[in-house]
């Protein structure tokens, strides 16, 4: 069934970023998955090409366009080359932590980080996990207090994505501990900050190339012009942009699945069991009509979001109903990937298997899949 979703423009930007992807990224997966980092000269090569900093504005050194179906091709080349931890990253940057820059950054701040952003001189993270607070946001300790021309930051936050190389990191911390959800305030904090330390890269189960860390705040010291967005409001920020977030997990989701479905395709027909190919036993051929089912009613509703965001007409509960069944699915469609791979699909050498175990996460951050149920649920009960 044709999509219709993409025009002549997104397919040229399919054929740039498809030929970078060979270039750079293929023949260093590898390397990055054993150095547990994806190297930042990737981000800078990627900006040499147009392929990140989309959304920024011209006169900052952007692309000025903010169509999320660019990303969403992006994404689909990364995920067919079996690149999670490149796509997660890149992500965090551009339909993550991108918007906060671009929609609460004033003029000044704007000329300060845009234009690195754009350059891939700056890696960007967000931290809003605390080791005692996940996706409770409203259950976070660290605070920051106003001390003259500065505001002191104090607490830690956990498994922040990009948090061990990023050059800027936006951190949701209390400035008002009496004010409850209205006392939280963003503030952009700087590599080489005095009182802040980054610890060790966490060790995960899968997406292993993709550096995730535990930041630390001692008393750290964070010019007063660094407060991103009004003082107070940070959770009311943070609402208004997740939506874009669960969307954007939803999307690299639905092509990790498409990856994983394709692998899978290609490998029953080609293995043989009892004299014929495995795709030929219904029990396979069944599970792969399925499998493409859900995966072609998942994608269109996935269409309809993204076009939702292009307009600014997306629901945080559309956005939740996308991120808890795209990502549920690509747990399904990778699991019985491997099942279909046979004792191959237990080997590490074989996508599928990377693609198992890169997969678990995505139920899991950005909200997990149960606190999506219960957004939506809550529209439908109160209303």
């Amino acid at each position: 069934m044709e999509r219709g979703l993409y025009d002549e423009d997104h397919e040229a930007f399919r054929a740039v970023v498809r030929t970078f992807v060979k270039r750079e990224v293929e023949p260093c997966l590898q390397k990055w998955e054993e150095e547990r980092l994806v190297d930042r000269a990737l981000w800078r090569a990627a900006s040499r090409q147009g392929l990140i900093g989309l959304a920024v504005p011209e006169e900052y050194g952007g692309g000025g366009q903010g169509d999320i179906r660019f990303r969403a091709v992006m994404m689909e080349e990364l995920a067919a080359v079996g690149a999670a931890s490149v796509q997660l990253g890149i992500s965090l940057t551009e339909d993550i932590a991108m918007p906060y820059f671009l929609e609460l950054a004033t003029a000044q701040q704007k000329r300060r980080w845009l234009p690195g952003l754009a350059a891939g001189e700056l890696i960007s993270a967000i931290a809003m996990t605390e080791p005692d607070a996940g996706s409770d946001l409203r259950g976070m300790r660290t605070t920051a207090v106003r001390d003259g021309d500065h505001w002191l930051i104090n607490g830690a936050k956990t498994f922040i994505t990009n948090g061990f190389q990023a050059d800027v990191v936006i951190v949701a911390a209390r400035t008002d501990p009496a004010a409850g959800s209205h006392g939280i305030s963003l503030f952009v904090v700087e590599a080489g900050t005095p009182g802040f330390s980054r610890g060790r890269k966490l060790e995960k189960i899968g997406l292993h190339g993709q550096d995730t860390a535990e930041l630390f705040f001692h008393d750290a010291r964070v010019p007063v012009d660094h407060l991103l967005g009004q003082e107070g409001s940070g959770l009311r920020h943070l609402m208004e942009r997740l939506p874009r977030e669960r969307l954007s997990i939803a999307m690299g989701a639905q092509a990790a699945a498409e990856a994983a479905f394709a692998w899978t395709l290609d490998y029953v027909k080609q293995r043989k069991a009892f004299g014929r190919p495995v795709a030929a036993f219904q029990s396979t051929a069944f599970t792969l009509a399925e499998l493409r089912t859900a995966l072609d009613v998942s994608q269109a509703y996935l269409d309809r979001a993204m076009l939702a965001l292009n307009g600014g007409t997306l629901t945080a509960q559309d956005a939740a109903k996308a991120k808890w069944w795209a990502t549920d699915l690509q747990h399904r469609v990778t699991d019985r990937g491997v099942q279909l791979h046979g004792g191959y699909g237990y080997m590490t050498e074989y996508p599928i298997a990377r693609a198992f175990v890169d997969s678990r996460v995505q139920s899991i951050y950005g909200g997990t899949n149960e606190i999506m149920k219960e957004i939506i649920s809550r529209q439908l009960i109160d209303g």
